[in-house]
């Protein structure tokens, strides 16, 4: 059976040879900036579990949905240009960002051109014109959901009285729902029945929450070296994470630590952090959300393919610890 590490590894080339054949020559500032981040690497795990959920439905269905695949890298990367325009981010995955290389226009219209072509991608599956329907209904329905999840966490950063449950919402939002939309639209091309393709879409949204949930504790536990961000910037820019959501609720404030802060006052942080308990309980979070993922898959048949979606779900909670 394929390694979970070999599976990510074989994937992403075969993606990256995709999109070189799509993007590699293009011409133009516009479609250059596009193709920027896209060309730049990373573990296209949308587009794995795109394909995973598909043979998980129908083996060997995944050769003709490989454009589908992309749709959702495209998808992805589209948020991740105009996130760093928000964010006034000058670099991601170790490369300039997009409107650090052009401007900010050039790289709001790049983001355009990616939101565009996924959908056009979508329709170069050979799939069932009705399964496409449905697969593209989706995808806009994601990408209004994240756009909502992306304003939720802007108007978060101006309160300190987020609640778990609206944390849970907006991360369902800004992160679960596209691997929701990856899962789904991978079994809806593939001929999944209503049932298999909500227990999907369920199990991308919950493998998403835990994702995001883990990334936060990544944020402030794992070493710049190690993560490639600075360290603690979530608790020194004030986001209304779950860590600082449970801080606040075991009595420890945050603000003092809004500001640049050496090693040794994160470290004392994270100290503080444990004692209280907070660091335990939201990994807990993480781990359920993911167990939530991994029960929805049971209306599937047993295949390897299930077993390795199974696998990325503990995968997002096990990374960086």
């Amino acid at each position: 059976m394929t390694t979970l590490g070999d599976y990510l590894e074989i994937n992403a080339e075969r993606i990256d040879k995709a999109l070189h054949r799509y993007f590699g020559d293009v011409h133009g500032d516009l479609f250059r900036a596009s193709a920027h981040l896209l060309l730049s690497g990373g573990k296209r795990l949308r587009p794995a579990v795109v394909i995973l959920a598909a043979d998980a439905v129908r083996k060997g269905s995944s050769d003709d949905l490989i454009p589908a695949a992309l749709s959702l890298e495209l998808t992805h990367n589209f948020t991740l240009i105009h996130d760093d325009i928000m964010d006034g981010d000058a670099a991601r995955r170790g490369v300039a960002t997009v409107h650090t290389v052009w401007d900010e226009p050039t790289a709001i219209l790049a983001g355009d051109v990616l939101y565009a072509k996924a959908f056009e991608f979508i329709c170069f599956s050979e799939a069932a014109d009705a399964a496409k329907i449905r697969a593209v209904k989706m995808l806009a329905r994601t990408c209004t959901d994240i756009c909502d999840g992306q304003s939720m966490d802007m108007a978060f950063e101006k309160r300190d009285d987020v609640l778990e449950v609206e944390y849970l919402e907006m991360v369902s939002k800004k992160t679960g729902v596209l691997y929701g939309a990856s899962a789904a639209i991978g079994g809806i091309l593939a001929g999944a029945n209503p049932v298999q393709a909500d227990a999907l879409y369920q199990y991308g949204v919950n493998s998403g929450i835990a994702f995001q949930i883990q990334d936060d504790l990544i944020d402030l536990l794992v070493s710049s070296e190690a993560s490639g961000k600075d360290r603690a910037s979530d608790i020194r820019e004030g986001k209304q994470t779950l860590i600082a959501i449970r801080a606040r609720e075991k009595g420890i404030d945050l603000a003092p630590y809004r500001r640049e802060l050496s090693g040794a006052e994160i470290d004392d942080l994270i100290a503080r952090l444990r004692e209280a308990g907070v660091i335990d309980d939201v990994r807990a979070i993480a781990v359920e959300r993911a167990a939530v993922a991994k029960q929805a898959l049971s209306v599937l048949p047993d295949s390897e393919e299930k077993h390795l979606l199974t696998e990325i779900a503990d995968f997002f909670v096990a990374r960086g610890n």
